[in-house]
């Protein structure tokens, strides 16, 4: 388990697997000095599927320390809320629904889950997909069907229901069978009306088949942790990325195999080429307006500071390595 020191002041964490490496921790500093906080940000480096206990000390500590303040949440959304759904006082919607938690925070002396990637997500795709492209008979393929594949396809029930334009088709793969399970149960609950197909793929070759069967126009997500967690590519090198596509990789950091892979037939098929970069501004700056209970705009002058500021800090950071 981790060893956990009590907070000297006003603290948020971040729960992952390789938290030093992340930019957060360099932007967050200049973010608290532009939104008026003071506040600092640590690290809580968990391994991959850790044990309940492992997850059950962290929220226990973040509950019971009074200057830890809450966290964000990112590998391990789901097993954190199955090992400690019961040390939660309340949680949101979403939460209950995707059985995930990303942000925790508290509300005096309540300790509060939420499932932030449906909007996160949300927010991100909307910046990347140009207006209407759906309508054009897109299709969308999810390589991974973990929280933030969920999450997607919750917000885009939600966008469905509002009449806008959705994917013709959803693909979800998967190594595993238990996650495509889990996120058929909650489709059904849902009583979604998206066109979903849950597809288990254990070899990199099966995704590649999924992907030589897109329409022209779809997008794919590499949304595996393959790239950032692990290393590596849900993809081999023989996939063809579809005509006129997107891809997007919800990673911003690590080896990125998957970017390489996608760039390399921008010329060839005309694709517009994606990293997680968006999507790390929108769920940062979502769980900290939670955690601190702040406004913080998705949008206009306020959000475009804050984004052109972890920009120029990561940029300043690559400069200094050397990169």
């Amino acid at each position: 388990m981790p060893r956990l020191e009590p907070a000297g002041g006003p603290t948020m964490y971040f729960v992952g697997v390789t938290t030093g490496s992340s930019s957060i921790m360099k932007v967050f500093p200049k973010w608290a000095a532009e939104l008026g906080l003071d506040a600092t940000i640590r690290g809580i480096d968990l391994p991959l599927d850790d044990a309940a206990d492992g997850y059950r000390s962290v929220v226990s500590f973040i509950k019971d320390d009074p200057h830890s303040l809450g966290a964000l949440v990112t590998t391990h959304k789901l097993n954190l809320y199955k090992a400690a759904r019961d040390l939660f006082d309340g949680v949101g919607e979403d939460t209950a629904l995707l059985e995930e938690v990303s942000s925790i925070s508290k509300r005096g002396a309540e300790l509060w889950g939420h499932a932030m990637d449906p909007v996160t997500s949300g927010l991100s795709l909307e910046a990347i997909v140009p207006d209407g492209h759906w309508a054009g008979g897109g299709e969308l393929l999810l390589l991974g069907a973990g929280g933030s594949s969920l999450a997607l396809t919750l917000y885009l029930h939600r966008r469905r229901a509002r009449g806008l334009d959705v994917p013709s088709r959803i693909v979800v793969t998967n190594r595993r069978p238990h996650r495509l399970e889990e996120m058929r149960a909650v489709h059904t609950r849902l009583g979604t009306s998206l066109n979903v197909e849950y597809v288990l793929a254990p070899r990199p070759e099966l995704n590649d088949e999924q992907v030589a069967a897109l329409a022209p126009g779809s997008m794919v997500v590499n949304a595996t942790g393959l790239g950032k967690d692990r290393p590596g590519s849900p993809l081999t090198g023989a996939a063809v990325l579809p005509e006129g596509g997107l891809a997007w990789d919800f990673n911003y950091r690590g080896d990125l195999l998957f970017l390489d892979q996608a760039r390399a037939q921008v010329a060839a098929r005309g694709l517009r080429v994606e990293d997680g970069w968006t999507y790390f501004i929108h769920g940062w700056t979502r769980v900290i307006a939670e955690v601190f209970h702040i406004d913080i705009p998705t949008s206009g002058p306020a959000f475009d500071r804050l984004a052109r500021i972890a920009r120029s800090t990561t940029a300043r950071s690559a400069t200094q390595k050397g990169a």
